[in-house]
């Protein structure tokens, strides 16, 4: 048992450990991050995608979801409107700052040492997930993603893969993505009354777009434990000629379910 899981004084003090030495490992980059916001948008669409606000997750309390529209609608104008210049990266983080009752988040729902908890800040993880989901289909160089270690809730009106969101915790889990390029792109999102939708645009039209989707996905038991697992695939497409000129493997997922799975979800046993 690792120290921080025997008492609370340690975790914390560990948190504090990990938030501090991210701060330094960033000083020297200060000048690297992007920052600057621009409401005049770009012309050019690299990709646009949106998620339902609310959604039935197991039994969980639906005050939480509502919480956690509040939580976007302060976190979202932070973002909506940055540019990302060449050479620049996009630091999830950084842009909005930690989320604390004091900026008037509230408690919503968190993943956290493999468990489901009400935190203050909790579901901007969704939109980590929307941002990550769309940097997939742009030149972005995605640097530092975080993946969820365990499978919390059915699919039910679920839209994307399994493991292609991102997990995010202030500031050393963090969502970040470099511009190579010498495009400057811009990230659009903002909430109707159903749906946190987003955008990422460009200065000039980009010579590829891409197709992302999932491979060899499969649920198994183990040891009396059901897992989950699947490969995230992109696929690179030509836009004068419509071609595939390449395609990459961008994470493998492996997860352990933590729902009740149907005898049809989970066909295989090793």
């Amino acid at each position: 048992m690792r120290l921080s899981e025997i008492h609370p004084v340690f975790y914390h003090s560990r948190i504090w450990q990990k938030r501090f030495f991210r701060t330094l490992s960033d000083l020297p980059l200060a000048g690297k991050f992007a920052s600057e916001i621009s409401k005049d948008g770009l012309k050019f669409t690299s990709k646009k995608h949106q998620s339902l606000l609310r959604r039935r997750l197991g039994n969980s309390d639906p005050e939480l979801q509502e919480n956690k529209v509040k939580n976007l609608k302060i976190s979202c104008p932070t973002i909506d409107g940055i540019l990302i210049k060449p050479g620049q990266t996009f630091s999830f983080w950084r842009q909005i700052g930690e989320a604390t009752a004091a900026k008037g988040y509230h408690e919503g729902m968190q993943l956290s040492q493999g468990e489901v908890v009400r935190g203050v800040g909790g579901g901007l993880c969704q939109l980590a997930n929307l941002l990550y989901w769309m940097a997939l289909h742009t030149p972005l160089e995605v640097v530092e993603r975080h993946h969820h270690s365990f499978d919390p809730f059915p699919d039910e009106n679920r839209v994307l893969p399994f493991g292609s969101g991102a997990g995010v915790f202030y500031n050393y889990v963090d969502l970040r993505f470099h511009n190579p390029t010498d495009l400057t792109f811009q990230i659009r999102v903002w909430l109707t009354d159903d749906h946190l939708k987003g955008a990422i645009y460009t200065d000039r039209e980009t010579l590829y777009s891409y197709h992302v989707v999932e491979r060899e996905h499969r649920f198994y038991s183990k040891d009396g434990k059901n897992f989950r697992e699947n490969e995230i695939w992109r696929e690179v497409i030509d836009r004068r000629t419509g071609n595939r000129i390449a395609e990459e493997m961008l994470v493998k997922n492996h997860a352990e379910v933590k729902y009740e799975l149907s005898f049809a979800a989970a066909p295989c046993n090793v």
